[in-house]
């Protein structure tokens, strides 16, 4: 179990220099980090492999720590993280195994509990600035409520085909989170989505059959027809989606055709 225990922090500090390896670090940092090689040898690339993955994991115990004061958690002792951290490789741990497991788990489901405290306020602010942002736009000029709670208006109208549930849509469309940030856009991708029309959220699915092919509806979408309580990547649980969608084409589903 010790050596379990030492093998999966070593491959948690490796995948976490091997994730960093991509993300473009500041022009200061790296004269810092240029200066720092200059003056610093390694005896060979095992030590130097050693001394990388001591400071990876460093940044990542530092990370950890900054988001459990986020959940309101007393600070840890960085100090006392150092000393468990050369105690513990050099054999010469002050805690047994049992009780380093029996702490970390302790001390997990302390920081598991304050995280959803912390999750379900912030929820429950959503759900608020939701709630009054829905009953605010409900009144705008041009503004229609379908009996899901759908809101939407016309931006661009246009005559033409209507989709179908079934029917493939190509659209163009930017998502926001009512404080403006944007989540998606198929415009900053710089070529439009094509979906069958019945595989994606409820709001989409309803919505965009009140279109006409030409015309740009914006649609708020309350969160139980959009991604409800659990969120979806960057879109927040409990979250009311804004939508511009401009619908570019439609096709209607390939009849089947029959054995002779």
């Amino acid at each position: 179990m010790k050596n379990v225990f030492k093998v999966s922090l070593l491959a948690a500090a490796v995948a976490f220099t091997v994730g960093c390896e991509d993300k473009p670090e500041p022009v200061a940092q790296e004269k810092v980090q240029e200066e720092v090689v200059e003056k610093v040898a390694f005896e060979n690339d095992a030590e130097k492999a050693a001394y990388a993955i001591g400071a990876s994991f460093s940044t990542q115990i530092k990370a950890g720590v900054a988001k459990q004061a986020e959940f309101g958690l007393e600070t840890l002792d960085t100090e006392a993280i150092i000393a468990g951290v050369t105690d513990s490789l050099r054999g010469n741990s002050k805690l047994t195994e049992e009780e380093v497991v029996a702490t970390v788990n302790a001390y997990g489901k302390q920081v598991q509990a304050a995280a959803e405290t912390k999750m379900k306020e912030e929820g429950e602010k959503m759900a608020a600035q939701a709630a009054l942002f829905l009953t605010e736009n409900a009144k705008a000029e041009g503004v229609t409520v379908t009996d899901s709670g759908l809101q939407y208006s016309v931006m661009t109208a246009a005559e033409g085909p209507k989709p179908q549930a079934e029917d493939t849509v190509t659209v163009h469309y930017v998502g926001t989170l009512v404080d403006g940030t944007e989540f998606d856009s198929s415009i900053s991708r710089g070529e439009p989505a094509k979906f069958p029309l019945n595989r994606v959220i409820p709001g989409w699915t309803e919505g965009v059959q009140l279109m006409s092919v030409g015309e740009k509806y914006k649609f708020v979408i309350p969160a139980e027809l959009a991604y409800g309580e659990q969120g979806a990547g960057s879109i927040p649980p409990g979250a009311t989606l804004i939508f511009e969608v401009e619908l570019l084409d439609l096709e209607a589903p390939k009849a089947a055709v029959s054995p002779e």
